[in-house]
């Protein structure tokens, strides 16, 4: 991902609109160049600065709560590559039980046939 795509992707990153493809290079790149870090962080204090301030609520510590949404993130990614790798376990194991239904059918067919 270049600079240029992940400025693009500043905002809505903030605002919890990436597709979990984009958010893994969002991330990965966040961590690689800290000209873009410095931006997202930037972007994100004025983003939360302002909600905060139509809310009228008041949370100081903004680098800590994107630290926060940053690690939700990563959680995020993680959970989805568990429930991909389930998915393709159960996917295996489905057909490996198939193809064995199938070899012991055939197996006794030819048991039936043969006697």
């Amino acid at each position: 991902m270049t600079c240029k795509e992940a400025e693009r992707l500043v905002m809505p990153y903030i605002n919890d609109e990436l597709t979990d493809e984009e958010l893994g290079e969002f991330l990965e790149h966040m961590e690689s160049c800290p000209d873009c870090r410095e931006e997202l962080e930037i972007y994100f204090t004025v983003d939360v600065g302002i909600r905060q301030l139509d809310s009228e609520t008041g949370n100081y510590n903004i680098k800590g709560a994107l630290e926060a949404t940053i690690e939700q993130s990563r959680q995020r990614l993680q959970v989805i590559q568990c429930i991909k790798i389930a998915r393709y376990a159960v996917a295996t194991v489905s057909v490996m039980a198939l193809f064995f239904t199938v070899l012991l059918q055939c197996r006794i067919w030819l048991q039936w046939g043969l006697s």
